[in-house]
């Protein structure tokens, strides 16, 4: 052995309390790149393959030559609790700077002064920080001792969960002082992610562009630069076979099917898990069934509140659940090595996404279960998400106008709910497009908010072309992976190793078409009544509108702060949301781009009685009324005649467009859906929807014109903002209503 093996053994066991412990293939091999060769270091190994190990071994055999601290680069504040508690079982020093844990900052700071820090852990969003990034970081840069940028496949907008401000780390990797060492980690990178990722970590002129071959060890020589200026990176890639995991695929004709076999089988499946959906309120509605059916159960998303999910993920870890129903929240890096199963109720949208999610399972057992059972509403939810992490090249322009006309007026700064009321995009999207123009250099982020650098941008319309296209492609090698054939030639195991361009991938002889079925297929009676019941629930809340949008005087309309009591609608209800397992499919289809307009269906009209049986509201509509529709209105005045004769109140018509009607498409921001909106709505006696030529006797009806003293039952189709909701409700207020109730067949998101 040389002298760094063998101490760096002597660390491990120490490390993993094992004194015949030794490491795995290629874990010196990336410890000696980082230590003896102070280079950069890819490494690409599957999960439970020992990473943290690497940066942990390495950071104490650094610190022991007089290194500073370790800074490590971590997505997810799970993650980083996982690795702090590691890392103290470790006897390593680890500390965090996160959005979770800002009355510890000051004490972290005096740490690192005093040297007493082995790792310190941030989040990609940290590092553009104006005041960590101005005042703390450039001093941490100095003493860094290595870099460590856990989960690297979200540098690469290739990969399937591409995160802006990782892109960053190529700049931050510029600034470090020469000789610091470098290690990116990750479970989950095909070819053109390791070869997108390698480059970042170079610094080479052309990111992505370059091709990279793998090495088994620290033994390429090619020399410490490349022949673009940046500094070669070492790739370590292993084989990514999982041979603790039982893989299957489970394909049932509905979501009551696929919910029926989770009441009848999951207190079978081994040990505790996790259940993956692809929606929020698919994990609710799940949990919320198995939980009323004696399961312990949680939901854990990206709404859950940050204590209830670090409750959640620890119930997990000790067993007192049998399993977290879960979205993508719940994912990169969670750490609990004797998960006995994973089971996706929808597929994720691609082989990388989903070995991602299943290599939580079996990361220190012999056996883990793993079972997907894809739906019907799959591939429309993967095209919502498609596109959302890359830049539209008209709204980034128009950004970057606004930005650079507020510094040629002097006000070169502009917050982002200023930015907000000049351009149409959500709060979201903005935050995102913000930050990949902060990173391809257009902008910054200041104290204060955001400024125009005055750098040239161009819309790389071939990239995300590229990105765009292959997206596509892992969709259909998703579906692909759900219909392989059976016998070995169609191996779960090998189809995923090579979707991550896994060389090595042969059959397991353990998925369900290698050695057969392996998971019970029936559905007990019972608990498809109850997956029925849960299917069938209707009803969501519609929260009213009670404040006007920031900005929405800029765009000229005569309103700021609180919406006036005598103004608003009160809390209303819709069917369900259009992601709902249950009425959400049946939306979804009336919805659907191209669908024809036509009266509702009986079922329909009747679930939508039902919303109102359960509606506990203070007092009775006394009146219904409809809005207005230029796309579907057979279908709002059925429901609303619907409703009043369950109802046995009078149908009052539809509200009357002023000018042309209401503007702009869905997506927009506050302030611009309010405007398009404003003043397009009027009370002037009610007209029929179903039928238009009708509407001038239905104007002149006085049982259909006047407006009751008592509530009114305001009828919607599709609730999305909820300001055409907000100014229907004004107009009907300012009519005499005395309140209104809206109702709407289905809430967007």
């Amino acid at each position: 052995m040389t002298d760094t093996r063998t101490e760096a053994l002597t660390v491990l066991r120490t490390l993993v309390g094992n004194e015949t412990a030794d490491f795995h293939e290629g874990q010196f091999e990336a410890i000696e790149t980082l230590v003896d060769g102070r280079r950069r270091a890819l490494v690409v190994q599957r999960t439970g393959w020992g990473k943290s190990a690497v940066y942990f071994v390495s950071t104490l055999l650094m610190r022991r030559r007089g290194a500073g601290p370790t800074v490590l680069v971590s997505p997810l504040l799970a993650l980083m609790r996982d690795q702090i508690a590691a890392a103290s079982r470790a006897g390593v020093r680890a500390v965090a700077i996160n959005s979770t844990n800002p009355h510890e900052w000051a004490e972290v700071q005096q740490q690192l002064a005093n040297d007493e820090v082995d790792v310190l852990l941030v989040s990609p969003e940290r590092l553009n920080n104006p005041s960590f990034r101005d005042n703390q970081l450039p001093a941490l840069i100095n003493r860094i001792g290595m870099l460590v940028v856990d989960e690297a496949h979200c540098i690469s907008d290739w990969g399937h969960d591409f995160r802006p401000d990782y892109r960053r780390l190529r700049e931050l990797i510029t600034t470090m002082p020469a000789g610091v060492p470098v290690l990116a980690t990750t479970a989950t990178a095909n070819s053109r992610v390791v070869a997108d990722v390698a480059a970042q970590l170079e610094g080479s002129a052309e990111a992505g562009a370059a091709e990279h071959g793998d090495t088994n060890g620290a033994g390429s020589d090619a020399g410490n630069r490349n022949s673009n200026g940046g500094t070669e990176v070492v790739t370590i890639r292993g084989p990514l076979a999982r041979a603790s995991l039982r893989l299957g695929v489970l394909r049932m004709p509905d979501a009551r099917a696929r919910l029926g076999w989770l009441l009848s089988h999951l207190a079978e499946l081994p040990g505790s898990g996790i259940i993956y959906t692809l929606t929020v309120s698919a994990a609710e509605d799940t949990a919320r069934l198995l939980r009323d059916s004696g399961l312990d159960v949680r939901a854990y998303t990206g709404k859950t509140d940050p204590q209830e999910r670090e409750e959640s993920e620890q119930a997990l870890k000790d067993n007192t659940v049998k399993a977290l129903v879960a979205t993508s929240a719940l994912g990169m890096g969670f750490d609990k090595p004797d998960l006995g199963f994973v089971v996706h109720l929808g597929a994720p949208s691609s082989p990388v996404a989903y070995y991602q999610q299943v290599g939580r399972a079996g990361r220190a057992t012999d056996n883990a279960d793993v079972l997907l059972m894809p739906g019907p509403e799959d591939e429309e939810i993967w095209k919502y998400f498609a596109t959302s992490s890359m830049p539209d090249q008209d709204r980034a322009e128009l950004v970057i106008a606004e930005l650079t006309a507020a510094a040629a007026s002097g006000n070169g700064t502009l917050s982002t709910p200023a930015l907000e009321a000049r351009v149409n995009l959500r709060r979201t999207p903005l935050e995102l497009l913000l930050k990949v123009l902060d990173v391809d250099g257009a902008v910054a982020r200041v104290q204060g908010g955001w400024v125009a650098t005055g750098q040239s941008w161009v819309y790389d319309a071939e990239r995300y072309a590229g990105v765009t296209a292959a997206r596509r492609a892992e969709q259909q090698h998703m579906l692909d992976y759900e219909r392989l054939p059976e016998g070995p030639a169609g191996c779960r195991m090998e189809f995923l190793q090579r979707a991550l361009d896994d060389d090595t991938a042969t059959p397991c002889g353990r998925c369900d078409n290698c050695a057969g079925t392996w998971f019970p297929t029936d559905i007990a009676a019972d608990a498809t009544t109850r997956a029925t019941a849960t299917l069938d629930r209707v009803g969501v809340p519609i929260e009213p509108r009670a404040q006007w949008p920031t900005g929405a005087d800029r765009l000229g309309l005569p309103v700021r702060g609180r919406i006036a009591p005598d103004e608003r609608a009160t809390e209303g209800r819709a069917l369900a949301r259009l992601t709902d397992l249950g009425w959400g499919g049946t939306l979804r289809t009336l919805f659907a781009a191209g669908a024809t307009d036509a009266p509702a269906s009986p079922a329909l009209i009747a679930a939508c009685v039902r919303v109102l049986a359960d509606w506990n509201w203070d007092d009775r509509p006394q009146a219904v009324v409809s809005m207005p529709s230029r796309s579907r209105p057979q279908l709002i005045a059925s429901i609303a005649e619907g409703l009043a004769a369950a109802g046995k109140l009078p149908y009052l018509g539809q509200l009357s467009l002023t000018g042309a009607g209401p503007t702009g498409e869905p997506g927009g921001n506050s302030a611009y859906r309010l405007a398009s909106v404003w003043g397009q709505f009027e009370w002037a006696g009610g007209t029929s929807g179903s039928d238009p030529a009708a509407s001038d006797a239905a104007a002149s009806d006085p049982k259909r014109s006047a407006l009751p003293n008592g509530p009114v039952l305001l009828v919607d189709d599709l609730v999305d903002s909820r300001w055409t909701l907000a100014i229907a409700a004004k107009a009907l207020r300012e009519a005499g209503v005395d309140a209104v109730l809206p109702f709407a067949l289905a809430l967007r998101g």
